[in-house]
Formats: C-alpha cells, structure tokens, sequence
C-alpha cells in the first residue's frame, strides 16, 4: 500500500502526515508513506486545496485534514 500526503509544508499538512504515520501504526500494516511538496507534482492529482491524502494512486482527502480514526477508514476502505 502506498500513501502519499500533499501538501508543501504548512502546518495543516503536517499534522495530517503525523496522523496518517498514527493510523498506519493503529492498524498494524505494511504502507510506504511519503509526503510530496512539489506544487507541479500535486497539481497533476487535481486537487485545489492542500493537505490531500493519496491512498494507492487515489485522492481520498483534500482541503481538510481528518481525524485519526477517518484516516484509519479510508485506509481500510482502499486496501
């Protein structure tokens, strides 16, 4: 599983990282997170508003950062 964050550094953006690495620890699985702050690069995934959550190619998330257990679901939900 390969889940990116979007974002270029603000605070919000950091915070949904820390979550994101909380819920991947919760839930006990093997995911490769890594965190994109190239503005081109998140551009190229449509979103108009950072922090943005990817779940295996797909923008599950953006313009808000969810809470842990959310974060959790939609790991579950795109496995």
């Amino acid at each position: 599983m390969e889940i990116k964050v979007l974002g270029t550094g603000c605070p919000k953006c950091k915070t949904l990282e820390s979550r994101v690495n909380e819920a991947v620890a919760s839930l006990g699985i093997l995911a490769g997170v890594s965190k994109e702050d190239d503005i081109m690069k998140i551009m190229e995934y449509g979103i108009m508003r950072t922090p943005g959550l990817v779940i295996n190619s797909r923008v599950v998330v953006s313009g808000r950062v969810p809470s842990v257990k959310e974060i959790e679901e939609l790991i579950k939900q795109n496995q």
